[in-house]
C-alpha cells in the first residue's frame, strides 16, 4: 500500500511537467503530421489532402538526394576529425606538464562559443578579400592569389567541416579525458615493463576504457551533425550551387522560401525519423554501457 501511495505521489508531482511537455511537443508534432499530408502553403491555413504524396515526391527528388549526400559527407568528415583530434588532445592533456590546467581550460573555449558566433568568426577568416587564411597562405607561398573558400564548390564543404571540427572536438576531448582518468596506472606500468610500445599500450591498455565513452560521444555528435543548420546557414546558406545544402537547410527552403508548408513538413518528419533512429542507438549504447558497469 505504501508503494502504491509513493507511486501516486510521484505521478502527481510529475503531472504539471507532463502536461507542459504534451502541450509543447505533442501539438506541434500533430500539426506537422497533418500538414505533411496536405498541399498547404504558408499563406493558407489548410490545404487539400494528398496522403503520402509529399513523402514520395521528396524521397525521389534530386534535391533531397543531394542534400542527404551533403549531410552524410558533412557528418562523416566532421565526426571522424573530431574523434581523432579529441582523443589526441585528451592523450596530451592527460600527461603531467606545466600549464596543463590552463590548456584544459582553454580547450573548452571553442566549444563554449555559440554556434552562430563560431560561424561568423570562420566566415571572416575565409573572407576572399581580407580573410586571415588567405593572408597567411599567401605569405607562406602556398597560394599565389586570394581565394573564395566559401564560394568554390570544391572547398566550401571542407571549409565548413573545419569550422565545425574546431568548435566541437573539445567535447570529444573532454569526454575522452574523463575516461582516461579511469585507466589504472598499474596497467600502463605493467604494459611498459612487458615492452609494449606506445601504440600497443594505447590499443590494449587504454582503448578498452575509451571505447564506451567514445561511442556515446560518436552518437551524440552524429545526431547534432545530421541535423546541422545554423553553421551552414550563416556561412554559405547552402551554396555555392547547393553543394553545401543539408537536409535542415532544404526543410527551411521548402517550407519558407518556396512557401510549401506541406512539403516542408514532410521533409521535417523524414529528418526527425532519421534523428530518432540515431537517438535510439544512443539509448541502446547507454544501456549497454550501464550494464557493463
Amino acid at each position: 500500500m505504501s508503494g502504491l501511495r509513493t507511486d501516486l505521489r510521484a505521478w502527481a508531482l510529475m503531472l504539471p511537467l507532463l502536461v507542459v511537455i504534451l502541450g509543447v511537443v505533442s501539438w506541434p508534432l500533430i500539426n506537422t503530421v497533418h500538414l505533411s499530408l496536405t498541399d498547404a502553403g504558408m499563406a493558407t491555413a489548410s490545404g487539400n489532402f494528398v496522403g503520402l504524396d509529399n513523402f514520395s515526391r521528396n524521397l525521389q527528388s534530386r534535391a533531397f538526394q543531394s542534400a542527404l549526400i551533403n549531410t552524410t559527407w558533412f557528418t562523416v568528415l566532421s565526426i571522424s576529425a573530431e574523434l581523432v583530434l579529441g582523443v589526441l588532445a585528451a592523450l596530451l592533456l592527460n600527461q603531467e606538464f606545466r600549464g596543463r590546467t590552463a590548456l584544459r581550460a582553454l580547450m573548452i573555449l571553442p566549444w563554449a562559443l555559440p554556434t552562430v558566433v563560431n560561424a561568423i568568426l570562420w566566415r571572416l577568416i575565409y573572407n576572399p578579400e581580407y580573410g586571415a587564411l588567405n593572408s597567411a597562405l599567401l605569405q607562406l607561398g602556398v597560394i599565389d592569389a586570394y581565394r573564395s573558400w566559401l564560394g568554390e564548390p570544391n572547398s566550401a564543404m571542407l571549409a565548413m567541416v573545419v569550422a565545425d571540427v574546431w568548435k566541437n572536438f573539445p567535447l570529444v576531448g573532454l569526454i575522452s579525458l574523463a575516461a582516461l582518468q579511469s585507466v589504472p596506472r598499474e596497467t600502463l606500468a605493467a604494459a611498459t615493463v612487458d615492452g609494449a610500445g606506445a601504440w600497443a599500450r594505447f590499443r590494449f591498455a587504454v582503448l578498452p576504457y575509451l571505447a564506451g565513452p567514445l561511442m556515446i560521444a560518436l552518437v551524440l555528435r552524429m545526431i547534432e551533425a545530421f541535423k546541422v543548420f545554423d553553421i551552414v546557414w550563416v556561412m554559405t546558406r547552402g551554396g555555392p550551387a547547393n553543394t553545401t545544402r543539408t537536409l535542415s537547410i532544404l526543410v527551411y527552403q521548402e517550407a519558407f522560401s518556396f512557401q510549401r508548408a506541406g512539403s516542408g513538413a514532410s521533409l521535417a518528419l523524414i529528418v526527425t525519423f532519421a534523428v530518432t533512429l540515431l537517438a535510439a542507438g544512443y539509448v541502446a549504447i547507454m544501456r549497454r554501457t550501464a550494464l557493463r558497469v
